[in-house]
């Protein structure tokens, strides 16, 4: 029975359905509601009462650090524990985030064990209580958390291993190609972009990396600008080998991109500019 109240906002409904799968499984306590930006977000906020706040950094109409400064200021959201979802690891973010009061911060690509290590700190005897009173433990073993990732890969993972902040060094552009680098929650694929649009990216990977599984989240870290990233959040759309022999040494990467940030849309229109020239 659940006798918590989680609001999940993000511009991405892939983002927001794995938050709900992950939460769904390991704490059936929690009641989740969804918000595509931080003004719906607000709007539900004003309205009801939530006990958890996970949300996106980057949305339109309102960004996540706006929701997070106008729930800091509201009585009835001063204290509530708010996670900020999002793959700007940057310091620079993160010590922001902070500031405006913050109570946890994880980025993205994350895992269904590491988000739902956040949620457990946050909520910390709030959580134990709920779960206690409904026969449950939160240090229960960690099928739930395997049983998450099964409903969107079909496959059991790996041990996870949180990524690098500044995993990925992004596109590198010389005369022949464009070599990038895919951020997965447990692994870094170093690649070369062979073709994309503002849908997706098609890479090409030698087989002798760390590979993800169908429908695991992505970050495309590429350079738009002189010193300037755009981080693109997507999820494994194909795995296929680029040659009919068995013993191919490169692998094809398909990743769709899932965000409706009109910025980044335009920074991946610039980018694909350059890259047909």
């Amino acid at each position: 029975m659940a006798v918590l109240k989680a609001l999940v906002v993000d511009d991405a409904s892939f983002v927001r359905d794995l938050v709900k799968r992950t939460l769904r499984q390991r704490f059936p306590v929690i009641e989740m509601t969804e918000a595509q930006n931080g003004r719906r977000a607000q709007s539900l906020m004003s309205r009801n009462r939530f006990d958890l706040i996970l949300c996106d950094w980057e949305m339109p109409e309102m960004s996540g650090l706006e929701l997070l400064q106008w729930a800091r200021a509201d009585d009835s959201y001063r204290t509530v524990p708010f996670i900020m979802i999002t793959s700007r690891g940057d310091k620079s973010h993160v010590v922001e985030a902070v500031q405006q009061g913050v109570s946890e911060y994880l980025g993205k690509p994350f895992s269904p064990e590491g988000l739902s290590r956040k949620v457990m700190k946050v909520m910390g005897k709030t959580l134990e209580r709920a779960m206690a009173e409904d026969g449950r433990s939160t240090s229960a073993p960690g099928d739930a958390f395997r049983g998450s990732a099964d409903l969107l890969t079909g496959t059991k993972p790996a041990a996870a291993v949180s990524a690098p902040e500044n995993a990925g060094a992004g596109a590198e552009r010389n005369s022949r190609l464009v070599v990038a680098a895919i951020r997965f929650a447990d692994s870094t694929l170093k690649c070369v972009i062979k073709d994309i649009t503002l849908s997706e990216v098609r890479v090409i990977a030698r087989r002798d990396q760390s590979f993800p599984g169908i429908l695991d989240q992505a970050v495309v870290d590429m350079e738009v600008a002189e010193g300037r990233m755009a981080r693109l959040n997507g999820y494994v759309h194909q795995l296929q080998a680029v040659d009919k022999r068995q013993d191919t040494d490169f692998v094809s990467v398909t990743v769709r991109f899932v965000d409706d940030d009109p910025t980044k849309l335009e920074d991946l229109s610039h980018f694909i500019a350059g890259f047909r020239r």
